[in-house]
């Protein structure tokens, strides 16, 4: 298969499932039920909808923030505004192309700050890492809280966090033992990529040699509970979920935490992924999955804006370089 056909099923594929369970779910539900979602959806209070957004902001301010200690001890200082734009241009991204905004973010970084590409895509995958392990540790206190429900919902939809882990940690050492064999090399073409091998693997480094350690983990830590009341906030705006309690509330942050990387951006899967989980809590489809909605909705409209207007203003700010 051609290496342009398999970007277009990337693309195409995760897409497709999405607007697949967008007809079905809408398809399977009763003319009754459909009139109770839209109700529910229609009628969120604006209220918890400004701020849930002002939540979201502020954890994706506090991981450009966050950046920077990774950039430090390589030589680097970007400007917050351009690593903050360079972030929501990642997110964008990512919902025409899976994963992609990592690749970009770096990208746009090494383009107005001068900070070399695979350096840059180095410090992302540590961020990535230590979200991973604040992940793990969203994941025990909702298993902590309501074990049963959410053991259940990974086994019915063959979800292991564990080997997950596993796999993330095989394929990390599986890469840095390649990357250490190129940097090794003298032969022809791997000299061409020994620089990008030696700068990726430095980028990576980097979250040993910080010298404020203790700001990255408050950072990382204020991240995440960022991500949780830009969600938990919004079970106000639909009556059925207004008493959730806040177990209840962490199991379906951890489902549609694994819901949202499914296709791009969750389209399609994340209403439905939150709707089934909260199903087994005695709520009902159309509140379940009004909740998703609005939930997704609010995080979508807040990438789409913020990061279209990163699009735009980028070349403006740094026009006088």
């Amino acid at each position: 298969m051609k290496k342009s056909t398999k970007k277009i099923l990337k693309i195409i594929l995760p897409l497709s499932l999405g607007v697949f369970l967008i007809w079905y779910s809408l398809n399977s539900a009763t003319p009754l039920e459909r009139e109770q979602l839209w109700q529910n959806v229609t009628s969120a209070s604006p209220g918890w909808i400004v701020l849930s957004l002002i939540f979201g902001l502020l954890a994706h301010i506090s991981r450009a923030y966050r950046w920077k200690y990774l950039l430090e001890p390589l030589g680097y200082s970007p400007r917050l505004l351009n690593s903050f734009m360079a972030v929501m241009v990642g997110y964008l991204a990512n919902f025409g192309i899976p994963r992609s905004g990592e690749v970009l973010r770096a990208v746009t970084v090494s383009g107005y700050e001068n900070i070399p590409f695979e350096k840059g895509f180095g410090t992302i995958i540590s961020e990535r890492i230590a979200d991973f392990v604040m992940l793990l540790i969203v994941i025990g206190l909702a298993l902590a809280l309501h074990a049963d429900y959410l053991l259940t919902y990974f086994r019915e939809n063959e979800i292991n966090p564990l080997v997950t882990g596993l796999i993330l940690i095989i394929l990390l050492a599986a890469g840095i033992f390649i990357l250490k064999l190129i940097k090794r090399s003298e032969k022809g073409f791997l000299l061409k990529i020994r620089k990008f091998a030696k700068g990726l693997l430095e980028g990576m480094r980097s979250i040993l040699q910080m010298k404020q350690k203790e700001a990255f983990i408050f950072h990382t830590v204020f991240i995440w509970v960022m991500y949780f009341l830009m969600f938990y906030v919004l079970i106000y705006t639909v009556p059925e979920t207004a008493q959730m309690p806040f177990g209840v509330a962490m199991v379906a942050f951890v489902v549609g935490s694994f819901a949202i990387s499914a296709t791009n951006g969750g389209i399609g899967v994340y209403p439905v992924a939150i709707g089934a989980c909260l199903m087994l809590f005695d709520i009902s489809r159309q509140g379940g999955e009004a909740f998703g909605w609005i939930t997704w909705g609010t995080q979508t409209i807040l990438v789409i804006v913020v990061g279209g207007l990163s699009f735009l203003f980028l070349p403006v700010f740094n026009q006088k370089k």
